[in-house]
């Protein structure tokens, strides 16, 4: 298999590409300008900053052959963006924002060789259950919702808040799994051989 580089720091991205085959790939942290236009949708905003931090991540491995992939991920409220919390109170704030309502789970996707780059977006609606200020303070204490965008993370604790997902679940992870599977099979990395 052509060599693979994941440009990210995620745990979770990395398990996914481990789940979906892939074993033996390099971990590269480019740093890349995130700052984005509020005003534009948020499917182009994930994609604009998957693409910098593909062009960053090509100019440090400096290996024209290596199928780079890094990937950018929001949680949308309405218009509204939730990052990861600066601290439990950030965290109570958008937990409880997200109590009983819908939300965007936005990613945008880069996948990257020499010259040649594909950058595509996915889009999930997480739905919440009504959530008690317990619930959420107890899921806070258990640290878990501090290094994530939206202060959650489904493949967690958070699961028990989830009453329905339409779209890809592993989007919400923080990587669309069947998009990823198309995108490389582009760039001729056959992941059922």
């Amino acid at each position: 298999m052509q060599r693979i580089i994941l440009a990210s720091q995620s745990p979770r991205r990395r398990q996914l590409l481990e789940q979906i085959g892939i074993r033996d790939f390099d971990i590269l942290v480019p740093q890349a300008d995130e700052a984005y236009d509020a005003a534009l949708p948020p499917e182009e905003i994930v994609s604009s900053i998957s693409r910098r931090k593909a062009e960053a991540a090509c100019a440090l491995a400096g290996d024209a052959e290596a199928v780079i992939i890094t990937a950018d991920t929001m949680v949308f409220l309405g218009g509204l963006r939730l990052g990861k919390p600066r601290d439990q109170v950030d965290a109570f704030t958008m937990l409880s924002a997200l109590s009983g309502r819908i939300h965007q789970v936005c990613t945008g996707v880069t996948v990257c060789r020499g010259e040649r780059m594909e950058t595509r977006a996915e889009t999930t609606a997480v739905t919440f259950r009504p959530l008690t200020q317990d619930e959420i303070w107890g899921y806070i204490r258990s640290g878990d919702p501090m290094d994530k965008a939206g202060a959650y993370g489904v493949q967690g604790l958070a699961a028990l808040f989830v009453s329905r997902i339409e779209g890809d679940y592993f989007n919400v992870m923080g990587l669309p799994l069947a998009l990823l599977g198309g995108m490389l099979a582009d760039f001729g990395v056959n992941l059922f051989s």
